[in-house]
């Protein structure tokens, strides 16, 4: 059976924000800086008249010691934040999306459905998604641009409901326990790069793995130039119910919708 996605506690996802903010800090450091705060560490246990101490113990008060010099704030402080901040996010207008949009439409509804971002070159449709209630697999190619739709996310407290994915849509196929696609969100430069054949291979599996009435985005033209054939996608998506919808900066977004069996 399909994982179920459940909401996660405020106090999950503040310890998952703690714990990213800490690796993020020893990420950005040299090792010899590393090795320095390990030795404060020692040093502070020993303090504590901690005779003898393990590595998990050792480790504990490293990141304590990183913990305070990032002055992360304490749960309630997070917790206010982050609930203002969620509000800001879950705004079409915040990620420059609108109302009558074919994202914001596509979604409305759809909380704790999962939810296929592909490709796209900034976090804000993925941000807003999850924030909407979502739960997200964010693919890219590229592992900056994965990892700073993580960072944004864990910075608003949406860390559980992101799966990051770095790999090329040709190469991505959903495991078997993942829970059905309610949506799938595709950029124009995840498909175009792609030979005639393999797009049809990857469309015929996010179409498999799509819920009956759920909805494929696909990008056609961006900044007004034209990406991809309207005439492919009509015939790729035969028996599904189709249609083009503007969206902005001169964007037109192909949109399907899987019928109901």
């Amino acid at each position: 059976m399909p994982v179920a996605f459940s909401p996660k506690s405020l106090r999950y996802e503040y310890e998952l924000y703690v714990e990213q903010e800490i690796e993020y800090y020893k990420d950005s450091i040299p090792r010899v800086a590393l090795l320095r705060i390990g030795d404060e560490a020692v040093t502070s246990l020993r303090q504590q008249e901690q005779t003898s101490f393990d590595e998990i113990l050792l480790w504990a008060e490293v990141d304590r010691i990183i913990r305070n010099r990032l002055r992360v704030p304490a749960f309630n402080a997070w917790k206010r934040r982050r609930l203002r901040r969620l509000e800001e996010y879950r705004r079409p207008e915040r990620w420059g999306l609108t109302n009558d949009g074919p994202l914001v439409s596509a979604i409305r509804t759809r909380e704790h459905a999962h939810v296929l971002v592909a490709g796209a070159r900034a976090e804000g449709p993925a941000i807003f998604l999850a924030a909407n209630g979502c739960q997200v697999t964010a693919l890219n190619d590229d592992p900056d641009l994965v990892d700073r739709v993580i960072h944004v996310a864990g910075e608003a407290g949406l860390i559980s409901r992101f799966t990051p994915c770095v790999s090329a849509l040709a190469r991505f196929e959903p495991a078997p326990d993942d829970a059905p696609l309610a949506a799938v969100i595709c950029t124009s430069d995840a498909l175009q790069r792609l030979p005639i054949h393999e797009r049809t291979r990857v469309i015929n599996i996010l179409k498999n793995a799509t819920l009956d009435g759920g909805v494929h985005l696909v990008q056609t033209i961006a900044a007004g130039q034209s990406v991809l054939s309207l005439e492919e996608l009509t015939s790729q998506y035969r028996g599904w119910a189709t249609s083009v919808v503007p969206d902005r900066n001169a964007d037109q977004v192909f949109l399907a919708r899987k019928l109901v069996a």
